[in-house]
């Protein structure tokens, strides 16, 4: 049963990626193709939602699910592809870097 578990979509996933500690300056080097949609400056514009100051986490899980197909988005999907569990991981430690603005927390 237990390597039934470790098999499903997204436990395997979700299990090493609480091991991987994301190094924030490659975060930074990949975060051009993030920002081209995604605010840098936490601001939420025309239903593209802000990715500052995620919780590093909840970026892995959110960019993991569309990796995995659980969520619909064709955009997310392409770029979740190509990404490697380490670049899901730098990327989520320096967006979860990033401090929110007094604009953009309005």
């Amino acid at each position: 049963m237990a390597a039934t578990l470790l098999t499903a979509p997204g436990f395997a996933q979700a299990a090493v990626s609480a091991e991987v500690k994301g190094d924030r300056e490659l975060g930074e080097y990949l975060s051009a193709q993030c920002t081209t949609c995604h605010q840098i400056s936490g601001r939420s514009i025309g239903g593209v939602p802000s990715i500052v100051a995620w919780p590093e986490d909840q970026f892995i899980a959110v960019i993991t699910s569309y990796k995995e197909g659980q969520r619909d988005n064709e955009t997310m999907r392409t770029i979740s592809h190509s990404l490697s569990l380490e670049e899901i991981a730098a990327l989520a430690a320096y967006f979860g870097s990033l401090k929110l603005t007094g604009q953009a927390q309005k």
